[in-house]
């Protein structure tokens, strides 16, 4: 393991999407990340969605380049050894519900008495705190309450999600960050801290200027579909081989070159849409020009006029539009992993770039428990204590 978190020694404590998606992006950049797993089936995730082996390929993904470790956190001796593991750690990621560390006596005040420097990210649905702190909260819960299920689909369809635990997501990038931050406090102070990462809140922190707009003007954004309200020209259209373009041609310069190659001078030199506010007052009028415009070519003779306009536009990728594009590739944003001697599976490459010390996938999600001995033997314990715990169930 390499990377510019090499010597940074991480505890994950949790399961499922948001505390270890975090961990995953640590150990992407060479943190050892030990994650401690019940040893009755540990993550859940080990069996979502499809599998390859009786393994999760989500798992193989979330879990790449971390150390599986069983213990059982019900039992005082499991709760001991993770006190022994934390004394030691940089970092401790738990995304179980608030409350639950504090009852196994892995609370942040008592872990720190044993190891000032400590760092704590905590995600749950509502934070620590608050009324609503021992409510159940996933990934979909914070992005309703947050404000995006609100905003997203269109005006005449019920409120719908996106594809993907993007809450869950978020919230993780808001511990990483949080983290490392920490990690840059305690080289000045020497102390570590608590970092609180509700999950509603790190989606209603993507919600741009919703909060004054509806202070100053009573305003409630809505749903509304695929374009952007005040913003001009950038939507959707379909093309005459009923494929979608996206085209956001919003800026001053860009809307005129676009008009231009589209044969429509009048709207290009018309003062009235020289600026977006003129543009966004007239946007159905706009979206019509080129949605008909659209209509009328296909989508590689729409892509060719829009690229040599120097517009930006795309068409809308699937998976598989993903894996054989070549700028993915050119990027090593898809990788293939060695499974065996005669498989291989494609998985996504790591982000962000970094030009010295680049992430990297040294394995894929490990089995069940799979360095417990490794783990606990470089903790001081002794074969025949690791045996004790096995038998009694506590590992």
């Amino acid at each position: 393991m390499n990377g510019p978190l090499k010597d940074v020694k991480v505890l994950e404590l949790g399961q499922l999407i948001a505390g270890p998606f975090c961990t995953r992006v640590m150990a992407e950049f060479g943190a050892q990340v030990v994650k401690v797993e019940s040893p009755k089936g540990g993550d859940p995730l080990r069996k979502w969605r499809k599998l390859y082996k009786e393994k999760s390929l989500w798992w193989l993904l979330q879990a790449r380049n971390k150390q599986s470790v069983t213990i059982n956190l019900k039992e005082k001796e499991g709760q001991e050894i993770v006190r022994r593991l934390a004394k030691n750690a940089d970092i401790l990621v738990e995304n179980f519900r608030p409350g639950a560390m504090e009852n196994w006596g892995l609370d942040y005040d008592s872990l720190v008495k044993e190891n000032p420097g400590l760092v704590m990210v905590r995600l749950s649905g509502y934070g620590q705190t608050g009324p609503y702190r021992d409510r159940p909260g996933f990934g979909a819960i914070g992005e309703a309450m947050g404000g995006l299920r609100h905003i997203t689909g269109y005006p005449d369809r019920p409120p719908v999600r996106v594809g993907i635990s993007l809450g869950d997501a978020v919230a993780s990038l808001y511990g990483v960050i949080g983290a490392l931050m920490a990690l840059r406090q305690r080289e000045i102070s020497g102390k570590g801290q608590v970092v609180d990462v509700a999950l509603y809140e790190a989606v209603f922190s993507l919600m741009e200027s919703m909060v004054p707009e509806f202070d100053y003007y009573d305003f409630v954004r809505q749903r509304t579909g695929s374009s952007l309200p005040g913003i001009a020209p950038s939507n959707s259209y379909l093309t005459k081989d009923d494929k979608y373009v996206v085209i956001g041609a919003n800026g001053d310069s860009i809307f005129k070159r676009m008009m231009f190659a589209l044969g429509r001078e009048d709207l290009a030199n018309d003062p009235d849409l020289s600026h977006n506010d003129g543009r966004a007052r007239r946007s159905k009028e706009l979206d019509t020009v080129i949605g008909s415009w659209c209509a009328l070519h296909e989508l590689k003779h729409v892509l060719h006029v829009l690229e040599k306009a120097e517009v930006p536009s795309g068409k809308i990728y699937d998976v598989r539009d993903i894996v054989s594009d070549v700028h993915y590739h050119a990027r090593n944003m898809i990788e293939k992993y060695k499974l065996s001697k005669d498989e291989s599976l494609l998985i996504p490459g790591i982000v962000p770039k970094l030009s010295d010390t680049p992430g990297k996938t040294y394995w894929l999600g490990p089995d069940l428990g799979e360095h417990t001995d490794e783990v606990l033997s470089a903790a001081g314990y002794k074969a025949m204590e690791i045996e004790y715990f096995r038998r009694h169930k506590i590992i």
